[in-house]
């Protein structure tokens, strides 16, 4: 845990102890807990989307630097505060720079055969695609690697990793193959069903220790993403072959993607922070 996280983490404790520890108020404590830890979790993502949101309502257009040029140095800033400021450790930001590189591999095939495009501004991209688009997926690594650490959590019945590994795959595969052969997105959610269904995460709040099954988990992360999602289209940081004539939602079928994206990043998340059964917490770290 950072400096800043530990400092937080303190003042927190010392402002809470002094709250009842059953009854009503200590259920809204521990719902409060959550929601402020989620959000410090988001704070890379939440930073980057703020950011691409005000660049829509305020970015002049005829500025020098070109708008995709700005949210990459933009993006590049964010990350840099973040290992600074210690809210993500060296550890950490090898996934974060994976997630970078396996999500730009995936931008450049697919603004290539049309699944979505970027403005042609700026000089700071590969191809047709602004280097920020990167980020964006490095938005949900630093978020996964934050929650992890940030709620302590564990697993039962956690698959063997080679199967998620395998599984992961898999799936980044068909995000690729599907454009020339069959589909089988369909198919690989049956598998990660199986895989998954009888896993469930354990997760600390404040006094106590919860549990979800993850494939509840894996569901809700998506539905977040897709929302995040329909901010950046809306703030036209990319825009889908539907938006092209006006903005509209972001398909709901986008939903089954960010499903099956969530089991590459676990997988990638695993790197890092190994799945761990319940047992005794220790210290946080």
């Amino acid at each position: 845990m950072s400096d800043a996280e530990s400092f937080l983490e303190g003042r927190w404790r010392r402002i809470l102890a002094a709250t009842p520890s059953r009854g009503p108020l200590s259920w809204l404590v521990e719902f409060l807990v959550f929601g402020l830890k989620q959000a410090w979790a988001c704070v890379f993502g939440g930073a980057l989307l703020a950011v691409i949101f005000a660049a829509r309502l305020w970015y002049p257009d005829d500025a020098v630097l070109a708008r995709n040029d700005f949210l990459t140095l933009a993006a590049v800033a964010i990350q840099v505060v973040m290992v600074a400021a210690r809210l993500e450790t060296w550890r950490e930001l090898r996934v974060v720079v994976l997630f970078h590189i396996v999500g730009t591999v995936m931008e450049l095939f697919k603004t290539d055969v049309g699944s979505w495009s970027y403005g042609a501004d700026g000089i700071l991209r590969i191809a047709g695609v602004p280097l920020f688009s990167g980020f964006m997926y490095a938005a949900v690594g630093s978020y996964l690697v934050r929650v992890y650490r940030l709620f302590d959590l564990r697993f039962t019945r956690y698959p063997p990793v080679w199967l998620t590994a395998v599984l992961a795959a898999a799936i980044y595969l068909n995000f690729f193959t599907h454009h020339y052969v069959w589909d089988l997105r369909w198919l690989l959610v049956l598998a990660v069903v199986a895989v998954f269904a009888r896993t469930t995460m354990h997760y600390r709040v404040f006094r106590r220790t919860y549990r979800m099954p993850v494939l509840v988990a894996f569901l809700l992360v998506a539905l977040f993403i897709w929302f995040a999602e329909n901010i950046a289209t809306f703030s036209q940081a990319w825009t889908y072959p539907d938006q092209a004539t006006g903005w509209q939602l972001v398909s709901a079928a986008k939903l089954v993607s960010w499903f099956l994206l969530m089991i590459i990043s676990v997988v990638l998340v695993t790197w890092v922070y190994p799945p761990k059964a319940p047992g005794p917490l220790g210290p946080r770290r």
